[in-house]
């Protein structure tokens, strides 16, 4: 696509957005994503589906396991999002040393880190490839990491339902989500990664939290919406963490049973899961006070017009 058409592409898309115009379904091929993912979409088809699939770019890794390539993604204004630029991915922490082969191959020349210190803590500092260091961008959990620690480490079921059950962990969740929209802190940490993004100095960026889920997934989708992807192929994005999560996930409530520490490891599901309810909650909480996701943009994260027509330039071709 050329230059002019970029940007008249762009003015079109912006138009849209301030308006709230801007088409859901435009190009929106579904994916088969598997069972976790499919099942979280049931309350929400999408009747305009198409025969043909996007393919989700997931790069194998032995010591992560939700490490994607947000390149291939059709725009509602006919452009493609460029591949090789913009990463996303759970810790990497536990990479192997056949894995930080892969990672260097990426040519990466920055990577963001969401994690919160605690998790640091516990999980460790980024490996990478020699010549890389993370930087730290804290986004807050509510706690969330403290509480699973605490929960887990008393081996009391009692006290674990009490903590988890009956709903309280998914409530947990969709608060957390809302404070990705309401923390100024929260939308600073953000902002200033997509800032980076957009800048044509930069060259191809990771950034992640723990899973690559909840902090990495609602900024994917984000940046997705952001270059005219349409909502559709955006939320499947967020949602196929569910597929490329769900084996080690099931390991490790598997492992906490086997060890004693939980008699019902399946409290963690709704940690451990992306859910459309989850994603709808930081969206209504976008609506109320921002009136679009385009105030979210502007408003929220102070955005501009020039960083959003940056993002564009960059990152559709």
């Amino acid at each position: 696509m050329s230059r002019a058409r970029i940007r008249l592409a762009t003015a079109v898309m912006l138009s849209a957005l301030a308006i709230g115009t801007l088409p859901a379904a435009a190009h929106a091929e579904q994916a088969p994503l598997g069972p976790a993912a499919s099942a979280a979409r049931q309350h929400r088809p999408h009747p305009q589906a198409h025969p043909q699939a996007e393919t989700i770019r997931q790069i194998p890794l032995q010591g992560a396991v939700n490490v994607r390539d947000l390149g291939g993604y059709r725009t509602y204004t006919g452009g493609q999002v460029r591949q090789g630029l913009v990463y996303r991915s759970d810790a990497l922490s536990k990479l192997t040393a056949a894995d930080l082969t892969t990672v260097s191959g990426l040519g990466l020349t920055k990577v963001v880190d969401f994690r919160i210190p605690m998790e640091l803590q516990y999980d460790g500092a980024d490996r990478l490839p020699s010549g890389l260091t993370p930087t730290s961008r804290p986004v807050s959990d509510l706690g969330l990491y403290g509480t699973l620690v605490g929960a887990i480490g008393s081996g009391d079921p009692v006290k674990q339902e009490q903590m988890l059950g009956g709903g309280r962990a998914e409530a947990y969740m969709r608060d957390i989500y809302r404070t990705f929209v309401t923390s100024p802190e929260n939308r600073a940490q953000f902002a200033a990664t997509l800032r980076e993004t957009a800048d044509g100095r930069q060259g191809p960026m990771l950034y992640h939290c723990t899973s690559g889920k909840d902090r990495t997934g609602w900024l994917s989708y984000v940046l997705l919406r952001a270059l005219g992807v349409p909502q559709s192929s955006a939320e499947r994005d967020y949602l196929a963490s569910n597929t490329f999560r769900g084996a080690y996930d099931a390991q490790v409530r598997a492992g906490l049973k086997q060890s004693g520490r939980m008699q019902n490891p399946d409290l963690l599901i709704p940690l451990q899961e992306v859910r459309q309810d989850y994603l709808d909650a930081a969206t209504a909480q976008l609506e109320a006070e921002y009136g679009s996701f385009y105030g979210y943009l502007t408003k929220g994260l102070g955005l501009s017009l020039r960083d959003l027509v940056k993002l564009q330039d960059k990152l559709v071709r």
